[in-house]
């Protein structure tokens, strides 16, 4: 199956007149997938079962009298006011302890089981409605969930929530109090009725009850989106879908995958850099109009794990978004780059946002693929022309990566939780691992934890907070070469130290005797070149050292394939690192020039170029802000 494009539109916002020609004019750009609805509770249910469908029913017909296949989206991010008042307790609440009022888009708590309950109704009617259309051949259910900081709630719903997971994980405060470890500072309860969440607190609370609210606030939101996969799952055979977002990691997705059958990620690299990224001032400066050349990437990786193999780019890029810092167009290319990237990894679909540009609310200034006049904006162009490459060449399928990262999202919670330094950051240390890679010239794949990873010659397990016992004998037991740390297995289940101490690795005799966080202004040499930064443990035991400090301390140990790595390198030893286990493995790498990045698939190796200007390598051109691609077979 050949990858698609697609476009997201809001009918409901332009007079139905213009509707068949909007249409006529996405099939004339070579858009298949236009999604539609996710934001348009209020027009479909203006008032508590009064039902408005007629509008609805004539914009599909006429997307798919054109041609379009439609995603619809259940409109539950954005509730009408009058679920306010049918529920004035629905309101999500802030750490301070303030309502998430109404007003604009998200003002819900995932554990409020009357709105749950809403929200599988709404999602049940429109399936029953729209379950066996021939044009609506997928569904998206909700819209970016956790945006706007909204995972972590602190309502009465959610406090009542936590106290009844935390029930029935523990069974008892007496064995709640032993986990947690809760004799320090005279923490102990009696009854669950007494825990709050982790909020509010003179200093730290408890990093174990903490990772506990953080481990209850992601199954609660994972809870609600199966309810209405629940309700949609009998009424229609067409795929489910999520629209993730870039560096969140609030809730576990994986999880949330579990329960859909594609899924898909909002991509907005220009936004990105701006506003999620702490690379330097030069760096930023650099790709100001393109986007860090790993990040997207590396979602394209994350979430095609997520999805188990199927995923979506639902909304790309065309032109300066409205949400960042600073907001700077693209340079010309990059919407046909940023399309092809994703298709390179894998997208069975890249559907740019939006259309066209609304000259009204709060996304006035976040360009389209056309102006608010219907004149063409720049993206027209360029996904036009993706379109036609799309048709001239064949299909494009993935091949297996040499190189595996294990990604895990409680990790995250974790490392945020008590980081231990300023600077220690999960998210920064996967994306720094996976750059590295990138640099080489290699291809990555993202894995769950528990996953086969036989196939893949090397694979990097940076910062995963837990190593049970069973991962800890798959990794050793696993041919090839596994790299592990910094930080990896340093805490137990509860949030507590292991014992014995850590990393505890099966054959490598290499113990963490103490730990210490480096300021930007410290780092550490290493004896052959480089240094050690952010994040420095002390090893002790006799495996065989392979880095050291230039005083002499261990801070890469082996024993055959298996390695532990008690730092974070920076780039220079982080290459050198990753270039000797390529090298010992017989994986091919590459000097890539700046900006400059590859993906192979089964026939073509792309080159991406994210650089502001043309770069010569293999014998292509790659213009500015281009992509060129070749067979290899």
């Amino acid at each position: 199956m050949k990858p698609e494009l697609g476009v997201c539109y809001y009918p409901e916002h332009w007079p139905e007149t213009q509707w068949a020609e909007d249409a006529a004019r996405m099939r004339e750009t070579g858009l298949s997938w236009v999604r539609i609805g996710e934001f348009a509770w209020s027009r479909i249910e203006a008032e508590p079962g009064k039902f408005t469908f007629d509008w609805l029913d004539r914009a599909i017909e006429t997307l798919g009298a054109a041609g379009l296949k439609v995603v619809l989206g259940t409109p539950t991010a954005t509730p009408p006011r009058w679920m306010l008042d049918k529920h004035p307790d629905m309101l999500a609440v802030d750490a301070q302890g303030n309502p998430r009022k109404f007003g604009s888009r998200r003002h819900y708590c995932f554990s409020h089981m009357g709105y749950r309950e809403e929200s599988a109704r709404i999602a049940r009617i429109l399936g029953e409605r729209y379950g066996k259309n021939p044009h609506v051949q997928a569904w998206q259910i909700d819209n970016e969930y956790a945006c706007h900081e909204t995972t972590l709630s602190y309502s009465r719903a959610a406090v009542e929530g936590f106290r009844d997971w935390l029930a029935q994980r523990y069974q008892s405060p007496e064995a709640l109090n032993r986990a947690w470890g809760n004799v320090f500072w005279s923490m102990e309860y009696a009854d669950f009725s007494e825990i709050d969440p982790p909020n509010l607190t003179v200093t730290e609370p408890n990093p174990s009850h903490v990772m506990a609210w953080r481990r209850y606030s992601s199954d609660a939101l994972v809870a609600y989106n199966a309810a209405q996969v629940g309700a949609l799952r009998p009424l229609t055979n067409a795929p489910l879908i999520h629209n993730y977002m870039g560096r969140v990691l609030e809730f576990d997705h994986f999880d949330v995958g579990d329960d859909l059958d594609i899924a898909s990620w909002d991509s907005y690299p220009i936004g990105f850099l701006s506003d999620r990224l702490d690379d330097s001032p030069e760096h930023k400066r650099r790709y100001l109009r393109q986007g860090d050349p790993d990040m997207q990437a590396l979602h394209h990786d994350l979430y095609r794990a997520v999805g188990k193999g199927r995923w979506w780019v639902m909304e790309q890029q065309p032109g300066p978004v409205n949400w960042a810092p600073y907001n700077p167009a693209p340079l010309p290319g990059m919407a046909r780059l940023w399309a092809w990237e994703a298709i390179a990894h894998g997208a069975e679909a890249v559907c740019y946002f939006r259309w066209r540009q609304a000259p009204f609310a709060q996304e006035q200034m976040h360009a389209g693929m056309l102006r608010p006049d219907s004149a063409p904006a720049p993206a027209l162009g360029e996904a036009a022309q993706v379109a036609a490459e799309i048709e001239a060449l064949p299909e494009i399928r993935l091949a297996k990566a040499p190189v595996a990262i294990l990604f895990d999202y409680p990790s995250g919670w974790a490392w945020e939780t008590q980081p231990q330094g300023a600077d220690f950051d999960y998210f920064e240390l996967i994306l720094e691992t996976y750059r590295g890679l990138r640099k080489l010239g290699l291809s990555i794949d993202i894995l769950p934890v528990d996953s086969d990873t036989s196939d893949h010659p090397l694979l990097l397990v940076p910062g995963l907070f837990e190593l049970p016992d069973a991962l800890k004998l798959r990794l050793a037991a696993r041919k090839g070469i596994t790299l592990i740390g910094p930080r990896s297995g340093t805490r137990g289940p509860e949030f507590n130290i292991p014992l014995p101490l850590p990393p505890a690795l099966p054959g490598l005799d290499a113990t963490i005797a103490l730990t210490e966080s480096l300021p930007p202004s410290a780092p550490e040499p290493l004896a052959q070149g480089g240094a050690i930064i952010r994040w420095l443990e002390r090893l002790e035991g006799t495996a065989d050292v392979v880095e050291e400090t230039a005083s002499g301390q261990p801070v890469l140990m082996r024993s055959g394939g298996l390695h532990y790595l008690a730092g974070w390198p920076d780039a220079q030893a982080l290459a050198r690192i990753l270039f000797r286990a390529c090298g010992e493995l017989g994986i091919e790498t590459r000097d890539m020039p700046e900006g400059l990045r590859l993906r192979d698939t089964e026939v073509y190796r792309f080159y991406i170029n994210y650089a502001p200007e043309a770069v010569s390598f293999d014998g292509l051109e790659i213009p500015a802000a281009g992509i060129a691609w070749k067979e290899t077979k």
